[in-house]
């Protein structure tokens, strides 16, 4: 609800609420309960909030609950009687009610493993295709996960790239890391989720760009192993 303010100090016997602008008066025009008297071009209609330039909806209309799982839980705790007449705003194109959806890019996963599992022409092709996506999301992020790490250690004035091994809170943090990066490495006219579901795939049959970069990292801590004994010097 926006109020209405006298800019020149004049007093305000009643307060004018409004759920779509705020007036804000520039003379000292007397607001009463009644009404009061102004002309249009002195009326201000300040500026509704910071997303007001970027969306069609007004402040109040609310957010699609668009999960089944959560309008049940809505019609449990008796909230839905108090948005039952709330305006709601359009729902987005990519959130859908489906049972493969998931905020987390496993909905394009589950799509493309099925794909590709419904064109196989061989049961043999279908038995290698791995349809449940926090399968492949693990098996991703283990075959992404690097086994040592180059570390820099100063020795008689000259920094040496050490390689140490990494403990495993650390590469799991890497291996996610370097997923996250591929995907918002890509073209910008695709989606992120849809960017990363191709990094995960790749990942998990130990191909694409982050299992390239954990390799590069293991060879050239292969070609510094000359330095390992800088660790315990």
């Amino acid at each position: 609800m926006a109020k209405c303010e006298v800019k020149n100090g004049s007093t305000i016997k009643d307060t004018y609420s409004s759920p779509v602008a705020s007036l804000v008066l520039t003379d000292s025009s007397q607001l009463t309960a009644d009404g009061f008297e102004k002309l249009p071009d002195q009326i201000i209609i300040s500026e509704l909030g910071p997303n007001r330039n970027y969306s069609q909806y007004a402040p109040y209309f609310i957010e699609p609950i668009f999960k089944k799982e959560k309008q049940e839980e809505l019609y449990k705790s008796g909230e839905v009687e108090k948005i039952s007449h709330v305006p709601i705003r359009a729902a987005l194109n990519d959130q859908t009610s489906s049972v493969f959806y998931d905020e987390q890019t496993f909905e394009n996963v589950k799509r493309t493993q099925l794909e590709r599992f419904n064109t196989s022409t061989t049961p043999e092709l279908k038995e290698n295709i791995e349809t449940n996506p926090l399968i492949i999301f693990y098996r991703a992020v283990e075959n992404c996960k690097p086994l040592l790490q180059l570390s820099p250690i100063k020795r008689g004035g000259v920094t040496y790239q050490v390689p140490v091994p990494i403990t495993e809170k650390r590469s799991n943090f890497l291996a996610m890391k370097w997923l996250i990066e591929a995907a918002q490495d890509k073209e910008r006219t695709i989606h992120f989720p849809e960017k990363l579901a191709w990094e995960l795939l790749d990942a998990s049959s130990n191909q694409g760009r982050v299992v390239k970069r954990k390799q590069e990292l293991h060879r050239q801590c292969e070609a510094n192993r000359a330095y390992a004994h800088y660790r315990w010097s």
